[in-house]
């Protein structure tokens, strides 16, 4: 579960739910409420899915009295939940009493299917509706933490109270497994676990790189956290030396039409083009058409879109955040420059658009990197492995022993 699905930007859930199939785990998709049409991913998969919102009266009326006349107790324990984890202020107590009426229908719908534990994308309010639908339910739960927005937001979200009723935690990194450590309890240390987003890797040649560069890629949400003007100021420095230099902004978002007058003002019109949002082949199809993959967030997790460029043989150039040096070995498939620093993303980008023997080599390294720690199905099969032994109420590790997966 999750609380918007599928949305253009949730491939990483969909590869993750079809390796689990793969393995043979029964999945059921549910999501609170469907995507804008704008964001909107695969109809087939919207099809596949369970809707908690809206919801029809009849319904909801349904869900809670079956909930209550099987167990009181235990229905007025996720009432309790729900209050002693809310924020101060009215309307913190109205979107509470939102999650508990939804949680009734996701327990109940759970309940129909005789479904036993869930486990929801994201640590923000899905995971809360999820944490009182298993109370509600008598199931246990469990949640993939990513970063970084429900650290920003850790004490409005209960993150403590979560990951200490969660049967297990899924953390994408070990940077995102530290700062879930700061909220979560000693005791419920030894339940976080490293579960890497994942990418399947394809068996097309990777990028020749025989000439001197001149196309950069960058995909992601136009949005202030990504520092995307960062990356056009750089552009605007590059031209000079690079005057054939194009720059491809794949994806969308509400900074939109700010970044374009930004684009005017520094009359890179001709450098900077914005493609909106792309399918996924069609982003493979600008990789593979691309030199060099930049990334210029001012916080991330661990993108899968960086691992996608990687495992197309593409050099990167991304922010030293977070868990990035967990994917990227600078200086070997790729570089890591400070955030925000324009300077530093030309001095990177103009060393590897001048030496294709330098995007060969990062290009190899970065696919290898990806093959041995980020292939989906491996990554899926560690999931599993957590999931059956906690069911078991056996204690794995952190992180998967190397080339291991069940």
């Amino acid at each position: 579960m999750t609380g918007e699905y599928p949305r253009m930007t949730d491939t990483f859930i969909q590869r993750e739910i079809d390796a689990l199939r793969r393995a043979g785990v029964e999945v059921h998709e549910f999501s609170i409420r469907r995507p804008s049409a704008r964001e909107a991913g695969p109809r087939a998969i919207a099809d596949a899915t369970t809707y908690v919102l809206p919801v029809a009266p009849l319904r909801l009326l349904r869900a809670h009295l079956s909930l209550f006349a099987s167990s009181p107790r235990r229905y007025a324990e996720a009432a309790r939940l729900a209050w002693r984890t809310r924020t101060p202020g009215a309307r913190s107590i109205l979107y509470q009493a939102f999650y508990f009426a939804e949680a009734a229908v996701v327990a109940f719908e759970l309940r129909q299917r005789e479904v036993s534990h869930l486990h929801n994308h994201f640590g923000d309010s899905s995971c809360t509706v999820a944490m009182l639908a298993a109370t509600l339910g008598g199931i246990t739960f469990s949640f993939t933490i990513h970063g970084p927005g429900e650290f920003l937001t850790a004490s409005s979200w209960a993150l403590d109270e979560k990951a200490s009723r969660a049967l297990f935690v899924a953390c994408i990194s070990h940077f995102c497994r530290s700062q879930v450590m700061i909220w979560a309890p000693v005791a419920a240390w030894p339940r976080l676990h490293v579960v890497h987003c994942g990418v399947r890797i394809c068996a097309r040649a990777l990028a020749p790189h025989r000439d001197d560069g001149a196309q950069l890629l960058w995909v992601g949400r136009l949005a202030k956290l990504k520092g995307l003007p960062t990356l056009i100021d750089a552009v605007s420095l590059l031209r000079k030396q690079w005057p054939a230099l194009r720059l491809d902004v794949v994806g969308d978002g509400p900074d939109r039409a700010a970044l374009a007058r930004r684009v005017v003002e520094l009359g890179l019109e001709s450098q900077v083009r914005f493609l909106g949002y792309l399918g996924s082949d069609e982003v493979a199809a600008r990789m593979r058409e691309s030199d060099v993959f930049v990334m210029s967030s001012l916080a991330e997790g661990v993108p899968v879109v960086l691992m996608e460029a990687m495992a197309a043989g593409l050099p990167v150039v991304a922010p030293a955040i977070a868990g990035l040096a967990e994917l990227v070995d600078h200086g070997t498939s790729g570089f890591l420059t400070p955030a925000g620093d324009a300077a530093a993303l030309v001095e990177r980008v103009s060393e590897l658009l001048a030496r294709p023997d330098l995007r060969r080599s990062m290009g190899a390294a970065g696919r290898a990197r990806v093959e041995r720690e980020f292939d989906v199905d491996r990554e899926a099969a560690w999931l599993r492995h957590i999931l059956e032994r906690a069911l078991a109420g056996d204690v794995v590790a952190v992180r998967a022993p190397s080339g291991e997966t069940s």
